[in-house]
């Protein structure tokens, strides 16, 4: 009767994993999760990107100049990632708020979603960031200034991997797992099973930039332990908790102050030049 159980049990978790295994893409990218929530084409002073990709996949993007930045007066950026279950639509508000401070902002959709072609996978997702950050240092009003990452939830691993792979001048993390691996674990599942991993926590290990991560101690859906994680394993890192969730991080009153106050120990020309 003990073998028998057992062999059910053995047989119920294989069955467990194939369906997740299977299932896992509809899990990571629910990208039919929500719609546009802005009018196409957005308003000025948006400028819309249409990225490129090898088998001829366009992948759209969101270029919004920082303030008084100009092909004369270039400034710093920031590459912005969102959640897997929003939109590029969903990013404006914060871009504004780095526009307001004379930082520019690109957001990029992930293949699938919104208007973009192809699939999403991790392989394709940061495959684009890597061309839309190529794009975006060679804009006239950016060339030569520091980018920064900045990704939400998903987002912070897509930007993870961007800086594993190129310059980010400091990074910027929401509400972001240690590893889809960790988050496997956390349903008793194998890691081995996850084709999108994200291994955030290995890439911060060894990033040697300015790191800050934010976390709600309310989130039930990533955890805040998976934020201190990160943030023992950071080389310099501001960790900020607030009194939160999940989705609502970035709209909590500390959101701004603490970006605020990370911006300014960075190097950064980021004045207005309408100042």
């Amino acid at each position: 009767m003990v073998v028998i159980i057992l062999s059910v049990v053995v047989l119920l978790y294989a069955a467990a994993a194939m369906i997740l295994f299977f299932a896992q893409d509809a899990i990571i990218f629910p990208r039919h999760a929500t719609g546009p929530t802005t009018d196409r084409p957005p308003h000025s002073p948006v400028d819309v990107v249409w990225l490129e990709a090898p088998g001829g996949e366009r992948v759209e993007a969101w270029f919004v100049p920082g303030a008084g930045r100009t092909p004369s007066n270039p400034g710093p950026a920031v590459i912005l990632a969102h959640g897997n279950a929003t939109l590029i639509d969903h990013t404006l508000p914060t871009a504004n708020v780095y526009a307001a401070r004379g930082i520019s902002v690109l957001s990029v959709e992930y293949r699938g979603y919104g208007l973009s072609d192809g699939a999403p996978s991790q392989r394709a997702i940061v495959a684009d960031f890597v061309r839309a950050y190529d794009m975006l240092q060679n804009r006239p009003e950016v060339r030569g200034q520091p980018i920064i990452g900045h990704g939400r939830s998903l987002g912070g691993g897509v930007i993870a991997q961007l800086a594993d792979r190129r310059d980010l001048s400091a990074l910027i993390i929401e509400s972001t797992f240690t590893s889809v691996v960790a988050m496997a674990h956390r349903s008793l599942m194998p890691g081995f099973i996850c084709r999108h991993p994200f291994r955030t926590d290995r890439i911060l290990a060894d990033y040697e930039g300015k790191i800050l991560l934010m976390h709600g101690t309310g989130d039930t859906v990533i955890p805040i332990s998976h934020g201190r994680r990160l943030a023992k394993i950071g080389r310099d890192v501001h960790f900020v908790e607030l009194d939160c969730g999940h989705n609502d991080l970035w709209i909590n009153d500390e959101f701004v102050p603490t970006l605020d106050a990370f911006l300014g120990q960075l190097e950064l020309d980021a004045e207005s030049a309408a100042d």
